[in-house]
């Protein structure tokens, strides 16, 4: 009798340990996907794979997700890793359906994950200035002898040094150690000539090369690193359905189109010195100025700073869309436009485009209503209007977290929007926006505010009434 209980405890015991773990475990492949009508992605907060801009979602890898979804019918629901490493953990947990990221394809996962959908071979490839005069490195050889510059103790500071090794030795490593430097920041420094050399991802250089037209990419260093998409390896419905679609969407328009967005298409905006068309008469600015002064009037902008902002957005020009969509002379995004009441042809007309922005500036004007000077005000609403307001909110809150002034744009959520390019920074909790790279809405602001200085000028300072 008394072992007929123990064997029974024993099977309740294993019972139950069965139906936990079953619960924990649950069948959900890919006809249980469609049945629930939607997919978790799980990915990373970068340029390349998944980013909040101007209120929108946006990324190579969830771009591509995104078209699966809309191939199949699913809602597509994103949930971010803090780094890669996390991005396994969460997936055999069950916390998502799909690694969609760039993950390094590694023989000690094949038990656990099925790598599928996405493929990609890299290369770590030299990033040089190449501007004219510039000497290009054709050659791995031609290193010797050359400062090159990376973050300490990553692949590529490894890579460079096994290179040394290979040669001979001679390439002058500079390990930079600034917990503030990233590899995208690295390569903007090539660019402007602060230094010679970087190295980095293929894929990753590709994509700065976007915003620095000025930089070579060609040599590369390394041997081909295998990265891809991945499930679980109890779901391989989902990694056929995936490898399926690749196969038959790799050479599509809207493929192209998703690598070429992010791959190809400029990310500068409109900066540099105004040069006045030749056929204005003196004291105009633009063929638009009477649709400014209209729009202007009776509120709190100058016409000239909403010439400014459609300068920086447009040069004036009404024929453009963006690489991420913004789209009419005052390079509104779709989703802002129906917020403002137009639709996606309205923005190409010039009197509904500004008036829409106005409202757009109202809208951030009352976001950022706690910063009390206006003059200051302005460069919040104009950062908002570059990167959305979530990223500012995000800097000011990091500001005040750390003990800057979050009311003040220079030296303080200045600092922090650059900030939230580095991990600790937007993986911190007070961040609700993510990933975000802020150099451009730094040059954004700076800029606007300068045109407008100058738009005054050459416009002799002539006010609406109500313009401040």
């Amino acid at each position: 009798m008394k072992y007929n209980f123990i064997a029974c405890l024993l099977l309740s015991f294993c019972f139950l340990f069965s139906c936990k773990k079953k619960q924990e475990w649950p069948a959900r492949d890919f006809k249980q996907i469609k049945e629930k009508g939607e997919l978790t992605i799980i990915t990373l907060n970068s340029s390349t794979s998944y980013f909040i801009y101007r209120e929108e979602q946006m990324g190579y890898d969830y771009d591509l997700a995104q078209d699966f979804c809309n191939h199949h019918g699913l809602t597509l629901n994103v949930k971010v890793a803090e780094n890669a490493t996390r991005l396994i953990e969460m997936l055999k947990r069950g916390e998502g359906d799909l690694v969609a990221y760039a993950a390094p394809v590694q023989n000690e996962l094949k038990d656990s994950v099925l790598y599928c959908g996405l493929r990609q071979t890299t290369r770590q490839a030299l990033v040089q200035r190449a501007n004219k005069g510039d000497t290009i490195v054709k050659d791995v050889t031609g290193l010797i002898g050359k400062e090159v510059y990376v973050e300490r103790d990553t692949k590529y500071h490894q890579r460079l040094l096994n290179l040394d090794s290979e040669l001979g030795g001679g390439i002058r490593i500079h390990k930079v150690s600034e917990d503030t430097i990233t590899s995208e920041d690295l390569i903007e420094m090539v660019s402007s000539g602060k230094i010679r050399y970087t190295v980095c991802d293929e894929y990753i250089a590709r994509l700065n090369r976007t915003y620095f037209r000025n930089i070579d990419i060609s040599l590369q260093i390394s041997f081909e690193q295998r990265a891809s998409w991945a499930v679980r390896k109890d779901r391989p419905g989902l990694a056929n359905a995936l490898d399926k679609w690749f196969a038959e969407n790799d050479n599509t328009p809207v493929y192209r189109d998703i690598t070429k967005k992010y791959f190809e298409l400029s990310k500068q905006f409109f900066y540099g010195d105004y040069v006045a068309p030749k056929n204005l008469p003196k004291g105009a600015i633009s063929v638009y100025d009477d649709l400014f002064r209209k729009h202007a009037k009776d509120t709190k902008y100058e016409w000239q700073f909403l010439a400014a902002i459609c300068y920086h957005e447009s040069r004036f020009m009404n024929n453009l869309t963006s690489w991420a969509g913004a789209a009419g002379i005052m390079g509104l995004m779709s989703r802002t436009a129906a917020s403002l009441g137009l639709t996606g042809n309205d923005r190409m007309n010039p009197d509904l485009s500004i008036g829409a922005a106005v409202e757009l500036l109202d809208r951030l004007d009352k976001i950022f209503r706690k910063v009390d000077d206006v003059q200051e005000r302005k460069k919040f609403i104009l950062a908002a209007y570059n990167a959305g307001n979530g990223h500012v909110n995000d800097a000011q809150a990091l500001a005040e977290k750390y003990g800057a002034n979050p009311c003040i744009w220079e030296g303080n959520v200045q600092k922090y929007l650059e900030m939230k390019s580095l991990p600790e920074y937007y993986n911190d909790p007070v961040c609700k926006s993510g990933y975000f790279r802020g150099g451009e809405t730094i040059k954004y602001v700076a800029s606007v505010v300068t045109t407008t200085e100058r738009f005054k000028r050459i416009s002799g300072g002539k006010k609406n009434k109500g313009g401040s």
